[in-house]
């Protein structure tokens, strides 16, 4: 199974890509994960997106784009794999269209998960707090909402019309959410 999750930050799409790839044995690609963790670790690639990150930017495509390809080409993805916070733009979607007909696949689903805004922002503050996140203030939060209705929202749309969307209700308790998740995925096209 060949999945793209979207959904604004903190709509619990790292939470729910987790539990999605145990289920169905494919690993989640988390690009906001491999870039903390490069952060973290200090390597040029780190060094390079900190700033952009702590100002509540977007890491330019050309950087992820490579980065993405680069993974999809492990062996591990080959029966299937979980994008989670990529694509973000109409030139990732292209660019990510491109790497999928060189791997000879295609995507099964896209996966949106729903959330009110004011919901979000509480459980950025809240995970800000519990994890010592620093690029989670309330201004940056709402930066990136509004940067995800800007740039990521409208591949809803090109999802959608490609006929793989399929919207889930990211509201209420995690495994709430994730029985949702999982019946969407597994119930038979029409």
């Amino acid at each position: 199974m060949r999945l793209l999750i979207l959904g604004p930050p903190g709509a619990g799409k790292g939470t729910q890509a987790k539990r999605i790839a145990e289920r169905f044995g494919i690993p989640a690609i988390s690009t906001g994960d491999i870039f903390r963790k490069n952060i973290a670790e200090g390597t040029p690639l780190g060094k390079q997106v900190d700033e952009i990150v702590k100002s509540g930017g977007y890491v330019p495509d050309s950087l992820t784009n490579d980065l993405v390809r680069d993974r999809l080409s492990w062996a591990d993805c080959t029966p299937g794999f979980l994008l989670d916070g990529y694509p973000r733009t109409g030139a990732q979607v292209e660019e990510l269209d491109a790497m999928l007909k060189e791997l000879g696949c295609g995507l099964d689903a896209v996966l949106e998960l729903t959330v009110d805004a004011e919901e979000i922002v509480a459980r950025l503050l809240k995970r800000a707090e519990i994890e010592g996140r620093a690029d989670d203030t309330e201004e940056v939060i709402r930066h990136r909402q509004n940067v995800y209705a800007e740039q990521t929202a409208p591949l809803v749309e090109v999802y959608s019309e490609r006929g793989l969307l399929i919207a889930v209700d990211g509201m209420g308790e995690m495994d709430d959410v994730t029985e949702r998740v999982i019946q969407a995925l597994e119930k038979p096209a029409a």
